[in-house]
């Protein structure tokens, strides 16, 4: 990771670079996430395709969408997803160095606690979302159009979701899903870059171990297993908030959910979940620290 005293506009891009170049790679896997997410138990009559995705797991979907909707539906929401990864990835990674520096008084980076570095991704994460919230919006919202069982919306791509969302439901929809999505992307945020931070840490202090993509490969997996661990319950709640309108808060959408489909429907598309977040981290974590060291 970077020092704090490095320049915030060049760690803000180097990282906004990392965290597009991870979303154009892993989008697949998150337009399957989503999809597995927005199952219920009851669903709406749906055509046969839908019903066998609706069985299976994450390749079972993966194919389905390909092969009833087209390859490119796979990348449904790549645009908001890079718009998102942008802001949200640059400001969260980003702001990461100096709010835990912040947090520790200036002392030397290296020797922060592990409270401290959960606490400033914590506090970048909250930040990042709110500013993100509407990107993420309409990535899900692109990425769940086309499904049997919720509502057709048929944008016609991302400024035309933005645009329509406004027309049709206010600007503040596009802050829709903002409490189950603050609370996803802090705790993601922090299980992610804490748990990297730690990781590389303990990692640079065994024998045989060096600051090299080997130990980078290492420390964003397990950033990425802690992440879904933590995360995946406020995600599957997001997901059904930003994909379904009709949830009346945060608090209906996880009553609702736990009542028909019950608990295990919060760890729904775990494998997928696990397969995006954790290749997302490798891809991001590896990519960022080589883009740091040439820039930096």
């Amino acid at each position: 990771m970077a020092t704090a005293s490095s320049s915030f506009t060049a760690i803000f891009f180097s990282s906004a670079f990392a965290a597009c170049f991870a979303e154009v790679c892993t989008i697949p896997l998150d337009t399957a996430k989503v999809r597995l997410q927005l199952q219920r138990k009851t669903p709406l009559p749906a055509p046969p395709a839908a019903a066998a995705a609706a069985g299976g797991g994450m390749l079972a979907t993966i194919m389905c969408i390909a092969r009833e909707e087209g390859v490119a539906a796979l990348w449904k929401g790549v645009i908001p997803g890079l718009h998102r990864q942008f802001l949200y990835g640059g400001l969260r990674i980003g702001l990461y160095e100096p709010v835990k520096a912040f947090f520790v008084g200036g002392a030397a980076v290296g020797d922060v606690s592990l409270l401290s570095k959960i606490l400033a991704a914590l506090t970048t994460g909250v930040i990042a979302i709110v500013v993100a919230n509407p990107t993420d919006l309409v990535k899900v919202r692109l990425q769940a159009d086309g499904k049997a069982n919720t509502v057709k919306r048929s944008y016609s791509g991302a400024l035309n979701a933005y645009a329509t969302i406004i027309r049709q439901e206010g600007i503040g929809a596009l802050w829709t899903g903002l409490g189950p999505n603050v609370a996803r992307n802090a705790i993601i945020n922090a299980a992610e870059l804490a748990s990297y931070d730690q990781f590389k840490q303990m990692f640079l202090k065994l024998p045989g171990f060096t600051d090299n993509v080997f130990t980078h490969l290492l420390a964003g997996l397990g950033a990425g297993f802690f992440a879904v661990c933590i995360g995946s319950p406020v995600d599957v709640v997001k997901s059904r908030m930003m994909g379904d309108s009709t949830y009346r808060s945060t608090l209906d959408c996880f009553a609702k959910t736990l009542k028909n489909d019950g608990p295990g429907a919060f760890y729904k598309g775990f494998i997928a979940n696990f397969c995006r977040i954790g290749s997302w981290n490798v891809i991001m974590f590896l990519t960022l620290e080589q883009v740091r060291r040439f820039f930096l």
